[in-house]
């Protein structure tokens, strides 16, 4: 955060909720580890306030709050509805919203045991999320484009990161990716930024699903490739028969995403260890791993 920006801590959040959602003011309030674009803060047990940061816009909290609402009924499962909107004010000067709390573990802090469950669980969410969108649903030019415009992203991942050893094969998955034909349906809702951080889980197994701000209307390989990214070795074939509805083209897209996403866990992870702003130590191993699932095809 640059100088003149406030620091967001626990009595900032109280003032604000005082302010603005006073009725929610005499909640506790616990700094929740993790966040970038935006900071979380628990708010009682069931509620949490999601502050913009780094985020240079309100955009993606104003998606969620546009969007969720209509999303969460047809999910099965829990997904952060906001409740409560903060407006910008002279304390803070960007946007806040009060969301429920989805409970669970971070998956970048836990892991799935239940490998069989959670591959049934991922499919059966995407399924129903990956309905046809309206005309009026927002669309993305970071997330969801076709691989082979993605070709300077990937490459950046690869050159910085790419292990030797395999860095031939991980570069024949992702030419595979690029030469796939594009998606042909009419464009779905896609969360677009399925990794171990954007998870939780329970009991082993998948049990909730956060993080909506990069939500767009589009092609579903970008989701598609968590059967990689979030999934346990020897899984990603029982996910796709469940899911049913990826063709050959589609699963190769997604590998060759999935590819791109293990490569930029594995950056952040490398930016951690180097101490940068923003790097996440324990995503490196967790990279690594999907990569290795990768290559291991379904």
């Amino acid at each position: 955060m640059t100088d003149t920006e406030p620091e967001i801590t626990a009595d900032l959040v109280r003032d604000l909720l005082q302010e603005q959602h006073p009725d929610l003011a005499g909640l506790a309030i616990r700094e929740v580890a993790g966040g970038w674009g935006n900071q979380m803060w628990r708010l009682g047990d069931e509620l949490a306030v999601r502050m913009q940061r780094m985020d240079p816009t309100p955009e993606l909290q104003l998606k969620e709050r546009r969007w969720l609402p209509v999303l969460a009924p047809r999910l099965p499962l829990p997904v952060p509805l906001p409740v409560r909107f903060g407006e910008p004010s002279e304390r803070f000067p960007k946007h806040w919203t009060v969301m429920t709390w989805v409970p669970g573990e971070p998956l970048d802090h836990g892991s799935i045991s239940r490998g069989a469950h959670a591959a049934d669980t991922l499919a059966g969410f995407l399924r129903a999320l990956h309905a046809e969108a309206p005309a009026e649903a927002p669309i993305s030019m970071d997330f969801g484009a076709h691989p082979r415009n993605c070709a300077d992203a990937f490459e950046n991942f690869f050159q910085a990161v790419a292990p030797d050893d395999i860095a031939a094969d991980v570069r024949a998955v992702w030419d595979s990716a690029v030469a796939a034909h594009a998606w042909e349906g009419p464009p779905v809702w896609v969360h677009g930024d399925l990794h171990p951080a954007n998870v939780v889980v329970s009991d082993g197994t998948l049990s909730g699903i956060v993080d909506f701000g990069a939500m767009f209307a589009g092609d579903p390989a970008w989701d598609l490739a968590a059967a990689w990214v979030l999934l346990p070795a020897g899984t990603a074939s029982r996910f796709f028969d469940t899911y049913a509805r990826a063709d050959e083209a589609a699963i190769r897209r997604a590998r060759g995403l999935a590819a791109m996403k293990s490569l930029f866990l594995m950056l952040m992870g490398q930016n951690g260890d180097r101490g940068l702003p923003g790097g996440k130590p324990n995503w490196g191993p967790a990279g690594r791993a999907a990569l290795d699932r990768v290559l291991k095809g379904v």
